[in-house]
């Protein structure tokens, strides 16, 4: 399952997980609640009609079994993939099985990794794999002892199969609807056994998204579907400069609009409210705004990127120290140095930001498509001076993630404007507000030194990198020692390789420009620069590139696997012709591994055309095979429409792009043929949302260099440095 948002593992981990069921007879259903560490357990027990943390399972007497998913759907499978995990041990039919959105409460649905109510990081599957087994194994062996009881026969007796319970010796049957009341009042089994990997009949089989229906009849509701009686809607503008804030507005003009009913502003924001958007669009575009542009307004890019190698000539964290790099490098029969920069880049959503909100004395509702609707609950209620349990938030398909929903400050700033009127609003910021006041992913700067032996082995490694901690904003309990770790994860490079030194130098852009997670985060910076630079260094000791890296993946067999598979499978090794590239990159993220392998071919003209793409991933059972593959073509192309065309560049404080004539996102005639192999394995299942972004941009530009013989050490392609003389 993919998690397009970029979470590191902090609080809880799998090992502390504890079990809790109970079992209620209110309305004959048998209900289990599932309880994790961090949660609760006090309200687990006081509301067991509730399935905690990650999902719950109800089974009425009218034979109906309703999954609740606390983690929600963003095009990434969630709403097919958990409910498998339970239907397998229940022995129930996918297809019948009801699903519903859980509602946002960080202590009982706390994710298990994180122990915050979020979904991201590639971690639903790895937090949902034996936890939810569990929770159906568990209601199973209830239902058998009901049935048993029922018949006054031996429990061994009876089997499940096909949602009811069958008497083996007479064939004898109860379908779960007959047994749940009875079920409900047994006492709860401890380490209801599971079923083995053999045994499995759905997971790890294709299997046809639960979603697809809904969205493809048009029935399926996203947060900019959100109807609430008696709502208007909103057009909204920020302040253009990072940091600036509202001074003043004349705004005689908008209120002559037809169907304009109110302007309404906030310390940062303007907005118009009216009967519909269009007349909403049309007042805020007839608004005279006078705005402070405060102390950022000289920001621009090429000031950002000074301050970053600026910051590198000082000192900053040590994250790795093994061997003697000094010695080493200082000993090289060759040495490489070489500088990376790896641009900000905005998320870009098909489905923009929006949300709907009604603020009333002492309450706010909140309807919206959010990755963490508990975090929305708690700064909403923070910016409004409410407690959380008076903010309500209905939470709604996202139509697009990739980390940006985790933040939730355009809903903070809505619910601050919103205040100003009685009814219900709909915020739908532009595409325009979205790309220019995004979450951005931080701009980075990395020096990379490397020194190789007579043999041609690589024998000394330094990274030193510098760049915004976005956990250390969004999550600084999760900062050890004043270590953000997914700022440096991947840093130093799944290769054994005897002498390594990597050092983070924490430097923030000025206040008011955020940086967020951005499918991938620290994997998908590193992986880069480390695999871009691994490159170079083969090529230095002219060394095969897979070759290069296979010989440093010995004790990394994981991604030693993905690598040849992909190898094989791209037909490495062959002849790809003039003008054409073939370049490699492996990745490890999230507990799991993939090796990129992509051909491209690069015009005269500097222009080029990626023709294919084949990634291996290594990612455990998958536990529907199809979603794999779905996840990680989606997570190629959104990394190859960054390597392309991705940058947000500032200027006088303000964000060039604006839309997608300048932010272009990858057309379908530009998709290349994808390939996407997974490596067997009876491993537990790992995340594969990102890790199909993180290979991309090393793969690209590695492919690049063999095809010009030109060293890109940054995106998005400078297509003028490659024109042939």
């Amino acid at each position: 399952m993919h998690d397009s948002n970029s979470l590191p593992t902090g609080g809880a981990t799998l090992s502390r997980r504890s079990f809790l069921a109970s079992a209620s007879a209110a309305g004959g259903a048998l209900v289990l609640s599932f309880h994790l560490p961090d949660a609760n357990a006090a309200a687990a027990r006081s509301t067991p009609t509730v399935f905690a943390p990650n999902a719950y399972v109800r089974i009425g007497a009218d034979d109906s079994v309703t999954i609740v998913v606390a983690l929600v759907e963003m095009g990434q499978g969630t709403f097919t993939s958990v409910p498998m995990l339970i239907a397998e041990e229940l022995e129930v039919d996918l297809a019948k099985v009801r699903l519903e959105q859980a509602p946002p409460d960080e202590k009982r649905y706390g994710h298990p990794l994180y122990g915050i109510q979020v979904t991201g990081g590639s971690g639903s599957m790895p937090a949902a794999w034996k936890v939810l087994r569990q929770t159906g194994a568990t209601a199973k062996a209830m239902l058998r002892s009901a049935a048993a009881q029922t018949w006054r026969v031996a429990e061994g007796e009876c089997v499940a199969a096909n949602g009811a319970i069958r008497h083996v010796p007479t064939g004898r049957q109860l379908r779960y609807g007959a047994l749940a009341a009875k079920a409900a009042t047994l006492p709860v089994p401890k380490d209801a056994p599971l079923k083995s990997q053999a045994d499995f009949r759905l997971v790890g089989r294709p299997v046809h998204r639960l979603d697809t229906p809904s969205k493809v009849n048009g029935t399926a509701v996203f947060g900019i579907d959100a109807q609430v009686k008696g709502m208007k809607f909103a057009a909204v503008a920020n302040c253009p400069v990072i940091g600036g804030r509202f001074r003043s507005v004349d705004d005689r003009k908008a209120r002559a609009v037809n169907g304009v009913r109110a302007v309404v502003s906030s310390e940062t924001a303007v907005a118009v409210i009216a009967d519909h958007q269009g007349a909403a669009k049309k007042g805020l575009a007839a608004l005279d705004v006078q705005w402070d542009e405060g102390p950022s307004a000289d920001f621009s890019s090429r000031l950002w990127g000074e301050q970053l190698a600026q910051a590198l000539k000082g000192t900053g964290l040590v994250t790795t120290r093994e061997g003697d790099v000094d010695q080493a490098l200082a000993g090289g029969a060759q040495r490489l140095s070489a500088v990376y920069e790896v641009p900000p880049l905005a998320h870009a959503a098909m489905e923009p930001l929006n949300c709907t909100i009604h603020v009333t004395p002492g309450r706010c509702e909140i309807w919206a498509g959010t990755q963490a609707p508990a975090r929305a609950q708690a700064m909403v209620a923070e910016a409004l001076g409410l407690k959380p349990e008076q903010v309500t938030v209905h939470s709604f398909l996202l139509g697009g993630g990739f980390g940006r929903k985790l933040d939730v400050d355009y809903i903070v700033a809505a619910a601050q404007l919103a205040r100003h009127v009685s009814y219900p609003v709909k915020f739908v910021f532009s595409r325009e507000e979205d790309i220019q006041h995004d979450a951005y992913k931080p701009y980075f700067r990395d020096e990379m030194s490397a020194a190789l032996n007579e043999r041609g082995e690589l024998v000394a490694f330094s990274h030193r990198t510098a760049g915004s901690s976005v956990i250390g904003r969004y999550a600084p309990q999760w900062v050890a020692n004043g270590l953000d770790a997914d700022a440096v994860d991947m840093a130093g490079s799944s290769y054994d390789i005897p002498n390594k030194y990597v050092e983070y130098v924490r430097h923030e852009p000025p206040k008011g420009l955020l940086t967020g997670n951005w499918r991938g985060v620290g994997p998908t910076h590193h992986v880069f620069v480390v695999e871009s630079f691994i490159d170079e260094v083969a090529a230095l000791a002219q060394v095969d590139p897979v070759r290069f890296r296979e010989r440093m993946l010995g004790r990394n067999p994981n991604a030693l696997a993905a690598l040849r598979l992909a190898a094989t499978r791209a037909g490495w090794g062959e002849s790809v012709g003039a003008g054409r590239g073939r370049g490699v990159c492996v990745a490890e993220a999230f507990g799991g591994h993939a090796a990129l392998v992509t051909d491209l071919t690069v015009a005269k003209d500097g222009s080029i055309k990626v023709d294919r793409m084949v990634c291996a991933v290594n990612c455990g059972l998958p536990v529907n095979p199809d979603g794999v593959e779905a996840q990680v073509q989606g997570g190629l192309l959104f990394g190859l429409t960054a390597v392309l065309y991705g940058s947000i560049t500032f200027e006088r404080g303000r964000v060039l792009q604006s839309n997608f004539h300048d932010y272009p996102p990858l057309r379908i005639s530009e998709v290349p043929q994808v390939q996407v192999h997974i490596v067997p394995s009876e491993l537990p299942p790992v995340g594969v949302g990102e890790i199909g972004t993180a290979v991309v941009a090393a793969s690209v530009l590695n492919a690049v260099y063999a095809a010009t013989g030109k060293r890109l050490r940054t995106f998005p392609i400078d297509t003028a440095q490659l024109k042939s003389a």
